[in-house]
């Protein structure tokens, strides 16, 4: 069947989510249950105004019911991606570096999380079976006219490898199974975007890996690829002559780590443009690259009262100097000189 259509819809995106005992204990409330939505106050007029909304789940949502935990071996509450929903994240990253953090019980306990609600959200990067992966790799899903299929890959993992045989537990990265997954399914889509967790920790460059694999991969034909790992916030661009946008990493969103630079993540969003010349030949452009830094806030209390607050409502009595943070736009921007600032929508 010959495409005619045309469709336009919009991604809002945010960084990596790791849930330390910071900042579960500062979601306990009096029931013994845990609300993360008030960390979320400030986000959530943004995330929920766009047709997608993207995250990465770093910390892995096995439950409390197996016991909570934080660094090196993570687990999160269901909450955490309840949060997350509400705010209207539909979009979501899970293979990385924590995902076996609880052995075989944590990783299907998380797929049992993400499957219960799948109707309303997109998730790659861990599956509980096979089957699932190849339906999850090969699906194509829709807005607004505009068909886009998601792929989610990691290029760490601790030393926590799957067990033989059950791979689909992390996505890991190889240029093989990507030119795999893109292949099966880049002719049935208008927008391939893919999350790749890759990169090195605390590092504000890019590593020649990276410009290689993002270049592999817009080859292949992927229009998005939005990293995930540094845990601070690395450039963005365009490349292969603009086919290809790339988001190096958004750094953190929520997490308890300390430092500004830990502290200072990326919003990002894009429009996504379809067009088509009537017989066929389809293309999608994403355009108006916009971004917001995001502040971490909380105080070394018993309770931190954690809140994310985009850069725009940051003043003196919220973060003193926060106007320093303008080295990290500088960041963000260095290769990409039609970046603007302030997210619209």
């Amino acid at each position: 069947m010959i495409d005619t259509g045309t469709g336009k819809a919009s991604l809002f995106m945010a960084g990596d989510v790791t849930i330390h005992k910071s900042v579960y204990n500062d979601a306990l409330t009096a029931d013994g249950c845990y609300d993360f939505k008030p960390m979320l106050q400030h986000i959530k007029p943004l995330s929920a105004a766009f047709d997608l909304a993207y995250y990465n789940q770093e910390s892995l949502l096995g439950g409390s019911a197996l016991g909570l935990s934080e660094y090196p071996r993570f687990n999160s509450p269901h909450e955490t991606g309840d949060a997350f929903i509400d705010a209207g994240f539909n979009l979501v990253s899970l293979a990385n570096n924590h995902v076996m953090d609880m052995g075989e019980q944590g990783v299907l306990s998380s797929i049992g999380y993400w499957n219960q609600h799948k109707d309303h959200v997109v998730y790659a990067g861990q599956w509980a079976s096979s089957e699932e992966r190849k339906l999850s790799s090969s699906a194509v899903h829709e807005i607004n006219g505009l068909r886009y299929a998601f792929l989610s890959y990691t290029m760490w993992t601790n030393g926590l490898e799957t067990p033989p045989g059950k791979e689909y537990y992390n996505n890991v990265y190889s240029d093989r199974k990507a030119y795999e997954d893109i292949i099966n399914v880049r002719d049935k889509t208008d927008l391939i975007i893919v999350a790749m967790h890759w990169g090195e920790e605390y590092y504000h460059g890019v590593l020649p890996e990276q410009e290689r694999i993002a270049d592999y991969l817009s080859g292949l034909g992927v229009g998005l690829i939005i990293g995930a790992h540094p845990h601070v916030v690395e450039p963005v661009e365009y490349r292969n002559n603009g086919k290809t946008f790339v988001i190096y990493s958004l750094g953190n969103l929520l997490s308890g780590q300390t430092g500004i630079d830990k502290n200072t993540g990326l919003l990002m969003s894009v429009d996504l443009i379809k067009t088509s010349d009537g017989k066929g030949d389809v293309s999608v452009k994403i355009e108006n690259p916009r971004a917001e830094l995001v502040f971490n806030q909380s105080f070394f209390k018993d309770k931190r009262s954690f809140r994310l607050y985009p850069s725009s409502m940051l003043n003196d009595a919220i973060l003193d100097g926060y106007k320093a943070l303008n080295y990290h736009k500088q960041i963000v921007a260095s290769r990409c000189p039609e970046l603007k600032w302030g997210i619209s929508f």
